[in-house]
């Protein structure tokens, strides 16, 4: 009876909501409850802000995996529970001169991390860089002569997200705390937010 109750209730406040618009289109509403009406509608904010907050939930990610927490970045970009579209990340490039993150899931070898550091030099200024895994981040299990101890060895990493493989609920959540990294400063680029001038491939 009280679900039927709260049903109703919502049902008179929509209907309540719904004819104040339509005296507002009207010019039915005047003095201090158009104020009232405006006020409770109207946000303020900067230019700066919405431009922080569009790029934010605008990153296209770079296609790529290296091993098994690929996995589980797939689960997050295809499957219907943790779509990465709620974020504004659908759309994966498969070229890195189109994308401005990079996701880097599984371990890297000594061979593969000279490739993972190019491929990052042709992606696009400002760009993002999520460790995924324990493996990434520090050598993981496979620690031993073959394998780089953490992607930070080479190359900026912006977000670090832990686990063996890390669930697709903490790749979401290092994905919305990136988000709020992007929304602070988007326009620096690493070399400025890291203080890495200088370090620019040359060959």
């Amino acid at each position: 009876m009280e679900v039927t109750r709260t049903k109703l209730g919502e049902a008179d406040d929509f209907r309540i909501k719904q004819l104040k618009a339509q005296q507002m289109l009207k010019g039915d509403i005047e003095g201090e409850e158009l104020q009232q009406y405006v006020e409770e509608r109207l946000l303020v904010t900067r230019l700066e802000n919405i431009q922080h907050w569009a790029q934010a939930n605008a990153c296209w990610p770079l296609t790529f995996g290296l091993a098994c927490c690929a996995i589980e970045f797939i689960n997050v970009v295809g499957s219907p529970r943790n779509d990465l579209a709620r974020f504004g990340l659908e759309a994966l490039r498969a070229s890195p001169r189109q994308a401005d993150m990079i996701v880097l899931s599984g371990r890297i070898s000594i061979k593969m991390a000279p490739v993972i550091r190019r491929i990052y030099d042709q992606m696009l200024e400002p760009k993002w860089v999520v460790s995924m895994g324990a493996c990434c981040s520090s050598g993981g299990m496979f620690n031993n002569y073959a394998l780089v101890a953490g992607a930070h060895k080479f190359m900026p990493v912006d977000v670090y997200i832990p686990g063996c493989p890390p669930r697709p609920e903490a790749l979401m959540y290092g994905i919305i705390k990136l988000q709020d990294k992007i929304k602070q400063n988007p326009g620096m680029g690493w070399r400025e937010r890291y203080g890495a001038e200088g370090t620019e491939e040359t060959a």
